[in-house]
This record gives C-alpha cells, structure tokens and sequence, in this order.
C-alpha cells in the first residue's frame, strides 16, 4: 500500500526538528520510506527553489512565483513522487501543494481556485493522502527562526499570519486530509500528536 504523507506549516513552526523524530520513529519500526521537500526534489526543482528562495530577486511578482512553484512541483511529481508511489512506497514530503494555495493565495493575493487549477494541471490532481500542518502563532514561530532567512521567510508579519489562517481554512474544508497538530508544545509533545496521525494511516504489518 503506498501512502504519500506532506507536512506544512508556516516558517518556524518545527518541521524540520518534527520530522527528523518522525524518521527516528519509522526506521525504530522498520518502515521504509522516502523523504523528499518542496520547491526541490530534483534537480530541475532544486534550481527552481534557488530562485524562488533568493533574497535576490525581493521583486518577483506573485503570478511570476506561482508558476515557479508549479513548474518545479510537476518535475517533483512525475520524477519522484508517482514513481514511488507506484512502487508501494511511503512517501513524506515538506511542503506540497497546500503550500502555494497558502502563500501565493491566500496571502499573496491570487486567488485561491487559480492556484489550485495550474497545481491541478502540473500533478495531475495528485493529493496527499494526509496532510499534517504544525499550526502555531507567527509571534512564536519567528522567535525560533535564525537570522539567516529566505526571501518568503523576510516576508512582513501580516504575510505569515494570513499564511496560518490560510491552512486553518485549508484544514476546516478537508478535515479528513488536513489535520492540525499544535505546535506550541514541547517536540516531544508535538512529536506524539505527528506519530498518531501517521500511524492512522500507515498500513499494518
């Protein structure tokens, strides 16, 4: 059985630190799986995140990331995530599609159906079957971000704060898919909320 799980959140919410104890707690069961991220994947995406990221290019319209996003993520999905999926595999990604409804959507101003179309179109539809978004406050999550910061991640208060209400809207209109977890505790207190999700979708062995 595969099973294609993604992980959202606004910057600084703990992915990183969350998954690394996911992995710990997959190969302590012996389940394989393989982990990639977004913008990336391959090589073709890791160029294309280098651009997007880029504190270079602060002038880049929304439109202009948007198809940024969905050119890397339809080479990510035809190259890396349908290939293991069809192979049986779990599959844990950072970041999907939810990621550019929010960012370029919901707080960058496009509207939402759009992006969802031109993702529609570079993924074929492709959805994860559990989408596990870290929900915490800006004001928190920024104080656990470094100084060394991307170019969405410079981005003003009011962006990222439109960023979590967008995966809170998110979570409430595909409640099955989506599931908030609250991140505002400690690892190990968060990390127990991400493994029984995971678990309830994992296939039994």
């Amino acid at each position: 059985m595969s099973v294609f799980i993604a992980f959202e959140g606004v910057d600084g919410a703990g992915k990183s630190t969350q998954l690394k104890l996911l992995f710990q707690y997959l190969n302590e069961r012996g389940i394989e799986y393989i982990f990639t991220r977004e913008p990336g994947g391959t090589p073709l995406a890791e160029e294309i995140r280098n651009l997007v990221l880029s504190p270079e290019y602060q002038d880049v319209s929304v439109v202009t990331e948007a198809f940024l996003f969905a050119a890397g993520r339809a080479d990510h999905v035809q190259r890396v995530i349908r290939p293991a999926l069809a192979e049986k595999k779990v599959v844990i990604s950072d970041r999907y599609v939810d990621a550019s409804l929010v960012y370029q959507g919901f707080a960058g101003g496009l509207p939402v159906e759009f992006v969802a179309q031109i993702n529609d179109m570079a993924t074929g539809s492709l959805k994860p079957h559990r989408t596990i978004v870290l929900d915490l406050p800006w004001s928190l999550a920024k104080e656990r971000m470094g100084t060394d910061r991307d170019r969405i991640e410079q981005k003003a208060q009011w962006f990222h704060e439109q960023v979590r209400e967008g995966y809170r809207e998110l979570a409430e209109a595909e409640p099955r898919r989506i599931k908030l977890v609250d991140a505002s505790g400690t690892p190990d207190e968060v990390q127990a909320q991400v493994r029984r999700l995971v678990d309830e979708i994992l296939p039994r062995r």
